[in-house]
């Protein structure tokens, strides 16, 4: 039975909202900006310390430098936790955030890294939402970017994305092989959604039936 589904995403596609009826329609707890709100909070940071870390690996010179200081005497000297919150922080706090959501169950998660951190669970369903360039353009015109400033978003967005995964967990993304359904967001919203429970409702009662058979044989 499944109690957790993970939505990754390409920029655009529209996910976040089909994220969120997905969440009202199964009655569980959606973590979108829920998880940027509580790892904000647990590192006493506000939200947008998260958001500028978010999916994003820090810069080299900014790691370089974080590295020479910590390891001269300037270490004894106090940091606020702006200064001291960076990717490396994010993606360990999201760690121990995502065995509590596995824990608690009932969740539709988006992105984060989510389906990599939550890969070895049968109880989790993974999906990757995409469209193609001119579907994620259209989107955001509609939600209020102009035409240039959403080229630019889907190509740098998605990028930092790739990077982020590549060097936290060493693969490339999407990591197809992670997704238990990989769906085009262009056939509309509404299609998406019922495509994903339906084949939810479909692996479950596909499992329930193999178990059966097996207790049987």
């Amino acid at each position: 039975m499944f109690r957790i589904l993970t939505i990754e995403r390409e920029y655009g596609c529209g996910a976040g909202a089909i994220a969120a009826e997905l969440s009202r329609r199964l009655g569980w707890k959606l973590w979108d900006h829920t998880l940027t709100e509580e790892i904000a909070k647990l590192a006493n940071v506000d939200c947008r310390t998260v958001e500028n870390c978010d999916e994003k690996v820090d810069g080299t010179f900014y790691r370089f430098a974080k590295v020479f200081w910590r390891g001269s005497y300037e270490r004894s000297m106090p940091m606020n936790e702006a200064e001291a919150f960076d990717a490396d922080c994010m993606v360990s706090m999201m760690d121990g955030l995502a065995a509590r959501i596995a824990k608690e169950g009932q969740a539709v998660v988006v992105g984060r890294g989510s389906p990599y951190f939550l890969r070895d669970r049968a109880d989790t369903f993974s999906v990757f939402v995409y469209a193609d360039r001119h579907e994620k353009i259209r989107r955001l015109v509609e939600s209020g970017k102009s035409s240039p400033e959403a080229e630019e978003l889907i190509d740098t967005v998605d990028h930092e994305r790739k990077t982020f995964i590549k060097h936290y967990f060493n693969a490339d993304w999407p990591t197809r092989s992670l997704y238990d359904l990989m769906i085009n967001s262009g056939i509309g919203d509404e299609n998406v959604i019922e495509t994903i429970l339906d084949t939810m409702h479909r692996v479950e009662t596909s499992a329930v039936t193999s178990e059966l058979s097996a207790r049987r044989g």
